[in-house]
């Protein structure tokens, strides 16, 4: 059997705000509840987007499982005009809406919710409350912190944690709900449970047609003092034709600022409460105002994360970077094999990366360094410069030629030699007979040699003793 809808929808600015940032819709297969938010008239903006886009869902062929993703996408889609909204306009950055709508098909109801608005179903005189708020109190309410009764007078009961605010992750809850005739069905603006009980909703709910219902739960919570705006969706569901006909009506800010209609019917004036909206002033800390305070919303979080890793990739780069130039500059004294050469860089390597290299490669060998200066070379000798390098470089030099000098290595040295006496020897007299002898040679004595080296440039002398370990 197929069942219809007969719907009344109401909306009131309230007695304190100056203007309605409610927006709700009502057709034959649509129940649809969005309050905005975010001040500087952008409240109403982001209630209205959110009705003219998910309202042309109010349509017969779409139908069981399918409901629940046809209002995934309509969601998804006011979410993106709300953030092309911002985009246009940059002062309406933090504007917000809930959402809360039930799709209907004649034997089953389809509910999307985001946001404190709420949904009722009324059954066998039974008030259940079908959406789930996504507020900071409720949240208390859900880890056993707080009664609900306690939250209902708590004074952050107005902080709301998830809503339509054009962020990717603005996800609604979706659910399939059983229907059958004679359920009452209510959707309604936080303006009337957080100052009406639900004792009262409940008993207002059980008699009256749909338009009596809305006007009388609206009067309840003007007269609790609400101080917000107030908007009402009734629905009977009945086996007969509905008695309101199938007109879709449209009301709130929706109503006010639609230029023309996006969905099936012509929208209907914005039902107002008489002379309400321009005789009071805001109060100081307005509890709309607060709604947005654990969560300030951000437009396009993935491009802005995107934005912040090439930044900081950005950063980490340039900074290993500059580290790598600054470490090219840098020389030191060392060991290249059995010779000493000067280092360019610095000591030590990274994975995948090389510190140092060997810049200039010395005749000097290390062991011809006393044993001091050559565990200083094989421990690395750090230079301010390359000069600095080079200076260092010659004092090691100057080092070895001076204990090559005092402690020179042993070599076959010549000795001299000393010339033996000639014994004068006859020689063949002359014709006069007498003999004549050959005087000696005076002797000559070859110096001994020995090597040595004769540095370039005028030095202190090494201590002999320092020149232990030369080898």
């Amino acid at each position: 059997m197929t069942l219809s809808l007969d719907y009344a929808a109401l909306s009131d600015v309230g007695r304190v705000r100056r203007n309605n940032e409610d927006s709700a819709y009502a057709g034959p297969h649509l129940l649809l509840l969005a309050d905005g938010m975010g001040g500087a008239a952008a409240g109403e903006v982001a209630s209205a987007a959110a009705v003219q886009v998910i309202r042309r869902l109010d349509n017969p062929e779409i139908s069981g499982e399918d409901m629940i993703e046809a209002l995934a996408g309509a969601v998804h889609r006011a979410n993106e005009r709300l953030s092309e909204l911002v985009e246009e306009d940059p002062e309406r950055e933090g504007m917000g809406s809930t959402v809360t709508a039930l799709m209907f098909d004649g034997q089953q109801l389809g509910l999307a919710h985001l946001g404190d608005s709420r949904a009722y179903r009324m059954r066998d005189g039974k008030l259940y409350q079908l959406s789930h708020d996504h507020t900071f109190v409720q949240s208390l309410v859900d880890e056993g912190r707080i009664s609900k009764e306690e939250a209902f007078t708590h004074p952050h009961r107005n902080l709301i944690l998830r809503v339509l605010d054009g962020r990717p992750d603005s996800d609604p809850d979706l659910e399939m709900l059983d229907v059958r005739a004679g359920d009452r069905l209510l959707l309604c603006s936080d303006g009337l449970p957080d100052y009406v009980s639900d004792e009262v909703i409940a008993a207002s709910m059980a008699d009256g047609t749909p338009d009596s219902v809305v006007v009388e739960l609206i009067t309840h919570a003007l007269e609790a003092g609400s101080n917000d705006n107030v908007t009402c969706v009734v629905a009977d569901v009945i086996e007969t034709p509905p008695v309101s006909g199938e007109a879709p009506q449209l009301v709130g800010a929706a109503a006010e600022l639609a230029q023309g209609s996006t969905g099936r019917g012509e929208p209907t004036t914005a039902v107002r409460g008489g002379g309400h909206g321009g005789g009071g002033h805001a109060t100081a800390l307005d509890p709309e105002e607060l709604r947005y305070a654990p969560r300030p919303p951000k437009r396009f979080p993935w491009l802005r994360r995107i934005a912040v890793l090439v930044v900081i990739l950005g950063l980490i780069g340039g900074g290993v970077w500059f580290a790598y130039r600054w470490t090219q500059k840098q020389y030191f004294v060392g060991t290249d094999g059995d010779y000493v050469a000067i280092f360019k860089g610095v000591e030590g390597d990274l994975p995948g990366l090389t510190l140092s290299t060997v810049y200039e490669r010395q005749t000097l060998q290390v062991d011809k360094l006393p044993t001091y200066s050559r565990e200083q070379v094989e421990a690395n000798i750090q230079a301010d410069n390359l000069a600095g390098a080079h200076a260092i470089v010659s004092e090691l030099q100057h080092t070895a030629d001076e204990c090559a000098r005092v402690k020179p290595t042993p070599s076959p040295t010549p000795r001299p030699t000393t010339p033996r006496p000639s014994t004068p020897r006859p020689s063949t007299a002359p014709p006069t007979g007498k003999p004549v002898s050959t005087p000696p040679k005076p002797p000559t004595t070859v110096p001994a040699t020995s090597p040595s080296t004769t540095p370039s440039t005028p030095s202190t002398p090494v201590d002999p003793d320092d020149c232990d370990g030369v080898r």
